[in-house]
């Protein structure tokens, strides 16, 4: 009976002041950091960033679409949350982002898109984990079977694979 209290007190008191692990409304990773934003980030649980780790990328709500694109034979399944989504969690408040690539490959978008076209950081290919040598581990990427618009070089070129980090601005 004593314990259940005490259980039910401590989860009182976590509820009320939060989890350790957060600082400004952002969850701290527990695992290797896959994602950064930096820029203009409401909430941030490093500083001035909002890391993320696979575990949190995967407890935002998932999307999945299949779509054909420039770098695979044939349509590919992607999976993994509205990047909105991401944005959101890190109450990301800019009009334009910067995505970077591990090999350092910089690429504006506009964050409108976000909205626009359900934009998805994909972790998921095939529903399968993507690994760095696939474009993973995270790939910025558009529905383009879903608009005839974004099948041209301007989006093409906005899609960003083996993503580490975005700059909201």
């Amino acid at each position: 009976m004593m314990s259940r209290r005490l259980f039910v007190a401590a989860g009182l008191v976590l509820a009320v002041l939060g989890a350790p692990a957060q600082a400004d409304g952002l969850a701290a990773p527990t695992g290797k950091v896959v994602l950064t934003l930096t820029g203009k980030v409401g909430k941030t649980n490093n500083e001035a960033r909002a890391e993320f780790d696979m575990a949190m990328l995967e407890a935002l709500p998932q999307q999945s679409f299949t779509t054909n694109t420039p770098w695979y034979k044939e349509p590919r399944k992607f999976t993994g949350p509205l990047l909105r989504d991401v944005l959101a969690a890190a109450g990301a408040s800019g009009k334009s982002l910067k995505a970077v690539a591990l090999n350092d490959y910089k690429v504006a978008l506009p964050a409108d898109d976000t909205d626009r076209y359900g934009v998805i950081v994909a972790r998921l290919l095939d529903d399968k984990p993507m690994p760095v040598r696939d474009k993973g581990p995270l790939f910025i990427i558009y529905p383009f079977d879903t608009d005839a618009t974004l099948r041209s070089e301007r989006y093409y070129s906005r899609a960003a694979w083996q993503l580490k980090s975005i700059e909201i601005d």
